[in-house]
């Protein structure tokens, strides 16, 4: 392609494009062609944080998940009794190398105490809406889109507002109901289960089911599906 002068147009059509004529760096040149002062970047300082890093509370969750008492771990790290139950209360800060031999025991990696867990706040306000299907409902998603092991549904039912006609499934290991305010009757294959207002119902989501509002009032309730339906 050939070279194009500063201050030229491009192109005969109305979407010709004008390069405005740029000055050219000026300025002591270093050897390999840099300009001083415009190659250079100015470096910004930053100061390293004082605050603790506090991993006292993981690591007695690790513990206590195995099922192994401070004793157990002080027999099998050499530390003391005493000197782990303070790390675990934060009010002392292993060195490195018992803090290595702790998480050799517990079969962690010392990275896992520093992860930051992945959380998700979402206002009932600005939670997305959805639509599963059903007559006079309201539904919004309560977890995070991407969360696959959880879902949490929030349905306001206004009255007499009901699920499909016909008794459908959801794709989950386990659907839990809780409701909020007013009634819901949950209809099975077999049978009819009243909730009122307080009440919770577990049962597998593959389960044929579908529901109503029994009432005039609105029913508040949630569906939680584990895992996620796909």
């Amino acid at each position: 392609m050939a070279d194009v002068m500063p201050g030229a147009w491009l192109g005969g059509s109305a979407a010709a494009v004008y390069l405005e004529a740029i000055p050219a760096p000026t300025g002591p040149q270093h050897a390999d062609g840099r300009v001083e002062g415009l190659d250079e970047m100015k470096k910004l300082p930053v100061a390293p944080s004082s605050a603790p890093v506090l991993i006292g509370a993981r690591l007695r969750a690790v513990r206590q998940r195995q099922r192994l008492t401070i004793e157990e771990v002080a027999a099998a790290t050499g530390l003391t009794k005493g000197f782990l139950s303070r790390v675990e209360r934060d009010l002392t800060s292993p060195s490195v190398s018992s803090l290595v031999t702790v998480c050799q025991v517990l079969s962690i990696p010392v990275g896992d105490l520093f992860t930051t867990p992945r959380t998700h706040h979402v206002r009932l306000a600005d939670a997305p809406r959805i639509s599963l299907g059903g007559e006079g409902i309201a539904e919004v998603l309560l977890t995070d889109r991407a969360e696959r092991r959880v879902q949490i549904l929030h349905a306001t039912i206004v009255g007499h507002g009901r699920g499909e006609a016909e008794l459908y499934a959801v794709d989950c290991d386990l659907d839990v109901i809780h409701v909020i305010r007013g009634r819901l009757v949950l209809v099975l294959t077999d049978r009819q289960v009243e909730l009122a207002e307080g009440d919770t119902y577990s049962f597998p989501g593959r389960e044929p089911h579908s529901w109503y509002n029994p009432d005039e009032a609105e029913a508040v309730v949630t569906f939680t599906l584990v895992p996620a339906a796909t």
